[in-house]
């Protein structure tokens, strides 16, 4: 037996966000992205790294046979108590030699979730009342399926939520969870429409990639759900412009849009990773609607970073580094 499983827990220990499988010359290379960072973890013989990727590809349910053409693949990894979701990527270039990324998606409990300033949690807690689309963006592993998970909670007890997403992180029997299978014809658009049918008080919407996911969305939170949902982009303001992007006229975000929130994950000098939030809500938000002025990050950001390297909360390079996101 290889020692394939020993490779993947060496990565996941490491919390590395991506894995390539990368062919070199007359031998693969191993490599790993750490915070932005790409490192080499070891170089393997060829026999060595097809036979990983081949791995890889079965337990993912990929065609093993299948070199030269793009496939995807997913699968979770049992890692000690903890579950990972492993997302898989191959592809083969112009020799046929095949290469694999593999991004590990990491979980965020309740217990390791912490605020870099608490108080923002109640400003998005007062919004939970309301009917309407509050979007949240920011990178990959930087928390925004926890926080949308959270508020959600918050709800749990009294109404019905039902989460869509590709594929689900986090396990929450309170909820009503659904999971895109593409296979089965069951993307996005068809399960929010089954969703519209099931007749949930809220609706967590896993990630809005495109345009009839964006409509179905918008229309759910017009038929008077309170809809959480991530989209990509860069900061609170590119929201609006990502929106427009998949399609959905100026008048219906206007209508729709209840909060836009912008999250990142810092490592404290305490080594714990904390949340902090830029939010974008009531007369900001309208203003923003209507004139389109925003750029980057909103004045809110700046000074809590400001606050948080003053309170010896993080380092000034880490504030220096995600001042504009």
């Amino acid at each position: 037996m290889e020692n394939f499983e020993k490779e993947l827990a060496v990565v996941i220990n490491r919390r590395v966000a991506d894995l390539y499988i990368l062919p070199y010359k007359r031998y693969y290379r191993l490599l790993v992205a750490d915070r932005g960072q790409l490192e080499l973890l070891k170089e393997v013989s060829k026999d060595y790294g097809q036979r990983f990727i081949a791995y890889l590809k079965y337990r993912a349910d990929m065609a093993v046979s299948e070199h030269r053409r793009p496939q995807l693949g997913a699968m979770s990894w049992q890692f000690g108590p903890e579950k990972v979701n492993l997302r898989l990527s191959s592809v083969g270039d112009y020799q046929g030699r095949e290469s694999l990324v593999v991004r590990f998606i990491y979980q965020l409990t309740s217990a390791s979730y912490h605020l870099l300033f608490p108080q923002q949690w109640q400003e998005l807690k007062n919004l939970l009342h309301r009917r309407g689309l509050i979007l949240f963006a920011g990178p990959m592993g930087s928390g925004k399926t926890t926080t949308m998970y959270q508020l959600a909670r918050e709800l749990a007890d009294t109404q019905v939520v039902m989460t869509i997403e590709d594929p689900v992180e986090i396990e929450e029997p309170r909820f009503v969870q659904l999971q895109v299978n593409t296979l089965a014809g069951m993307d996005y658009q068809q399960l929010l429409r089954l969703g519209l049918r099931h007749r949930p008080n809220i609706f967590i919407v896993g990630e809005i990639r495109d345009p009839e996911t964006a409509r179905m969305t918008v229309q759910a939170a017009l038929s008077g759900h309170l809809v959480l949902g991530t989209v990509h982009a860069k900061n609170v303001y590119g929201v609006i412009a990502r929106l427009e992007q998949l399609g959905v006229a100026p008048y219906y975000l206007d209508q729709v849009l209840t909060e836009i929130c912008y999250q990142r994950l810092l490592l404290q000098l305490n080594k714990s990773p904390a949340v902090l939030f830029d939010l974008l809500t009531g007369k900001g938000l309208q203003n923003e609607l209507e004139r389109r002025n925003g750029r980057g990050m909103t004045d809110e950001w700046q000074n809590y970073l400001n606050q948080a390297v003053a309170k010896g909360q993080i380092e000034p390079r880490l504030a220096k580094a995600v001042q504009e996101g």
